[in-house]
């Protein structure tokens, strides 16, 4: 019983953390915001309180790079004159990273001489060509980096990591008495590229019939979704979870045979699909968009029967560019895109878990209607950026998740 409740408190709170993320990389994970007190992490404390490679921080190990290899592009040299690199091999491998671990790199630079006149931010090791480190280390994707300070005072490293955490890192490791390692998400990353989020250009379904582009909902509409049955609803529109107008995002399309349909949504989002050769009703289940495999089926609009929705089989799979990305919130929690039915959550692969979070959000909207404010509330125009509650959401995580960081045993 103990343990599934810490398995829960950890779930919730990497929830939390990841509905906050929205549409833009590094907005959830990565955008933190200094306490009035800064606490160093213990010696072999890490944070977040998940394993490296997990989805919760920096994500799974795709592969090493080498000199020759396509990915080599991908990295990026650091000639920060404001970070010491050991560099003992002398081939400058050590400045070699990708361009999120040398942003997060940069905003830690200029945190370290705030906190300490005079002192810099140094790296002992960066990326890895020669095979120093363990398999499936991040440092051979140039994703990981460790540090101390240029005075090499010891005493100062509990703060240096917490300073690496507030930094933006992904995931922060006080390893030993001799370094701090921290490391990034990749860059093409379901998490870190990408929440969960539709192009604007999308079509969503008014309760009339009327189809407009998703970047012109207002609060107030009611759009088509569905019910647990397959039948076709009308459900509100709560708010964009995130929105960024002028983005420019790399997008999976999901195509359907008869009827013929097109999706358009982020790696990271969710949408519903059934097996190939199954039946039931009850064998749907949701799964991200990069996950979706050829042979299974999506729930789409029926042609003949428009109350109703029925499978049709992905049969291509590809992926396209488009400007601006919309993370919409229905009081449903799905919502029918481009004709397909889709949830309105991402990164975490539970759909009911990431709709019993919005719970609030849903009882807000219900009391409007009650009072009859809900024109009012139409009227305002939501800016670009998260919304106020995932906001709150990720804050709540970050907070549960460092207050129940546990240190564990060498």
């Amino acid at each position: 019983m103990v343990l599934m409740r810490v398995m829960l408190s950890v779930s919730l709170c990497l929830l939390l953390m990841s509905i906050a993320s929205g549409c833009g990389p590094g907005r959830g994970y990565g955008k933190r915001r200094h306490p009035k007190k800064l606490t160093p992490l213990a010696l072999k404390q890490f944070i977040p309180n998940v394993a490296e490679k997990t989805l919760g921080a920096s994500g799974k190990y795709e592969g090493k790079i080498t000199r020759n290899s396509d990915r080599f592009k991908d990295l990026t040299p650091s000639y920060n004159p404001d970070v010491i690199f050991k560099d003992e091999e002398n081939t400058n491998a050590d400045r070699l990273m990708t361009q999120r671990c040398k942003d997060k790199l940069n905003s830690l630079a200029i945190s370290v001489m705030n906190q300490w006149p005079g002192v810099k931010l140094r790296v002992t090791e960066g990326w890895d060509e020669d095979g120093h480190h363990s398999e499936e280390s991040l440092h051979y994707e140039g994703r990981a980096v460790d540090i101390t300070t240029s005075d090499r005072d010891k005493s100062k490293y509990g703060m240096l990591s917490r300073l690496a955490v507030e930094a933006g890192f992904d995931w922060v490791y006080y390893e030993s008495k001799a370094h701090i390692h921290c490391s990034v998400k990749a860059e093409n990353s379901v998490a870190a590229k990408s929440g969960g989020c539709f192009p604007g250009s999308s079509i969503v379904i008014l309760a009339d019939g009327r189809t407009k582009p998703l970047k012109e909902l207002q609060v107030g509409d009611k759009v088509l979704t569905a019910d647990q049955q397959g039948n076709v609803v009308p459900s509100d529109f709560l708010m964009f979870m995130d929105q960024d107008q002028q983005i420019i995002r790399e997008f999976h399309v999901l195509e359907t045979d008869e009827p013929r349909c097109r999706l358009t949504l982020t790696p990271a989002h969710l949408v519903f699909v059934m097996n190939s050769n199954s039946t039931n009703s009850k064998d749907i289940k949701a799964v991200f968009a990069s996950d979706v495999k050829l042979g299974e089926r999506l729930l789409v609009v029926g042609k003949y029967q428009p109350d109703r929705l029925i499978p049709a089989r992905v049969t291509r799979i590809h992926v396209e560019n488009y400007r601006g990305s919309y993370a919409p919130v229905t009081s449903h929690g799905t919502i029918i895109v481009d004709w397909v039915l889709a949830s309105c959550y991402a990164v975490v692969e539970d759909h009911d878990l990431a709709h019993w979070v919005f719970v609030p959000v849903r009882l807000w909207r219900s009391f409007l209607s009650l009072v009859g404010m809900v024109k009012e509330l139409s009227s305002v125009y939501q800016t670009d950026g998260v919304h106020w509650y995932p906001e709150l959401l990720h804050h709540v995580g970050s907070w549960i998740l460092d207050s129940s960081s546990f240190h564990p045993q060498s």
